[in-house]
């Protein structure tokens, strides 16, 4: 869950790093993240960027979910019930919220990131102004439940616009969607 937090605004290879040092120099645990001074937390979290902000949020989080009662506490929780209490803790938004619930409470909760609403947009899907919540719930109707399901969707999304739907120069020939995509076709 830590990982969630970190990666806000930045690419997961800064995270890998952050987390990297961060696990060097103690457990990755909610009680010795707080236990480091945030001074240091966030010299250790430097390469994810943001790293004063993002050791605030962690220590944030992690004073939370001491709080609440930790794994076992907390994992018996409804998905609502669980997402309302992580919206709110300081820092934690509708994406950072939903990345925990699906790949740490594995709950079935699709992650809409920005390569989500890229390559949708682009598909003609989405008009590129819904917000998170609408396209969400479209794509948790259109997908039906799954945790794994989730999981390998979004990965699956990430790769491609990673690497093929970019920003930037989006490499359209060759892509396996440029036979339905409008933006491929113009």
């Amino acid at each position: 869950m830590l990982g969630a937090v970190l990666t806000q605004n930045t690419a997961w290879t800064n995270v890998e790093r952050a987390l990297a040092a961060l696990s060097a120099e103690i457990p990755l645990e909610a009680d010795a993240v707080l236990a480091l001074p945030e001074t240091e937390l966030a010299r250790l979290i430097r390469p994810a960027g943001y790293f004063n902000v993002k050791a605030r949020r962690l220590r944030a989080f992690c004073a939370w979910f001491l709080d609440a009662g930790g794994w076992p506490a907390l994992t018996p929780l409804a998905t609502s019930d669980l997402r309302a209490r992580l919206l709110d803790i300081h820092g934690i938004g509708p994406e950072t919220a939903d990345d925990m619930l699906l790949y740490a409470f594995e709950r079935p909760v699709f992650v809409v990131d920005a390569y989500t609403r890229r390559l949708f947009t682009r598909l003609g899907l989405l008009q590129g102004d819904e917000d998170y919540e609408a396209i969400r719930a479209l794509l948790e109707r259109h997908l039906g439940p799954g945790v794994a399901l989730f999981n390998e969707y979004h990965a699956l999304i990430v790769q491609h616009a990673k690497h093929v739907c970019r920003g930037r120069a989006p490499r359209c020939n060759g892509c396996c969607l440029s036979g339905v995509c409008p933006a491929g076709m113009t």
